[in-house]
């Protein structure tokens, strides 16, 4: 089979991360790797760069990528924060680069919120915090959403909805509104998720007066509240697996 030019120089400027793709495939690859694949080309890392790094410049470009977002979002998961212009800040990544990178974390995305639909439910906390995690990620992070989720008898999804989102450390909720919404589809019981941008998913005295008072009021309006969830960057915290519901 006869090889492109364009394809013998991807396969020499991208030679390290693409080779370990062919024998180990792509979950063998660090972010580094995976993203110096997407990016293809880098600039010359200079002679007292890692073997590593010359052999390969993507992979120093991808490095220096990585490096740019900074604080509890840090790294790879930082990236879908960053804008194309913020991208074009480091040498060697110009429209092209900038625009595949942000293209690449849209359609991840649009992938976690389409399998997002398949979950009829949620028979653990950790499930619920992983549906709503995408939502929490649309402005990479930065700002307090809270999402409500309506379930029916059979503890399945009626309807959701995003109540609020507001500062970095603070999203306001109405207990009110949250009724409203869960009588208004005939709901029997309900979810209630926000998160917090620092990644600390401790909860707050108002997190714990709010789930108390939830908690209460269902109870008098038979729409039990089946948990309050906090979701940090990784790992989420239950007031029901908490035992404080």
């Amino acid at each position: 089979m006869k090889v492109s030019k364009k394809e013998t120089q991807l396969t020499a400027s991208d030679r390290l991360p693409y080779e370990k793709f062919l024998q180990k495939g792509a979950e063998s690859l660090s972010d580094a790797e995976l993203l110096a694949i997407m990016l293809r080309t880098g600039p010359n890392p200079g002679p007292d760069a890692p073997q590593a790094f010359r052999d390969c410049p993507a992979l120093a470009l991808a490095e220096q990528v990585l490096s740019l977002p900074l604080g509890s979002r840090s790294g790879l998961l930082g990236l879908s924060s960053l804008s194309c212009n913020q991208l074009q800040q480091i040498r060697g990544i110009g429209e092209v680069k900038a625009v595949r990178i942000c293209c690449i974390f849209e359609l991840a995305r649009r992938i976690a919120l389409g399998q997002r639909k398949k979950l009829p439910a949620f028979p653990d906390p950790g499930t619920a915090a992983d549906y709503c995690r995408p939502m929490f990620e649309e402005d990479g992070g930065m700002l307090e959403r809270t999402i409500l989720l309506l379930l029916d008898g059979k503890g399945c999804l009626i309807r959701e909805k995003l109540l609020s989102i507001g500062t970095i450390d603070a999203a306001l909720v109405s207990p009110r509104e949250i009724f409203l919404q869960a009588l208004r589809v005939g709901a029997v019981s309900f979810l209630l998720l926000h998160n917090h941008p620092s990644g600390d998913v401790t909860p707050s005295p108002e997190d714990k007066e709010l789930t108390k008072r939830l908690a209460m009021l269902g109870g008098m309006m038979q729409l039990c509240l089946t948990d309050h969830i906090i979701v940090g960057d990784s790992d989420f915290f239950s007031f029901r697996q908490a035992g404080l519901i």
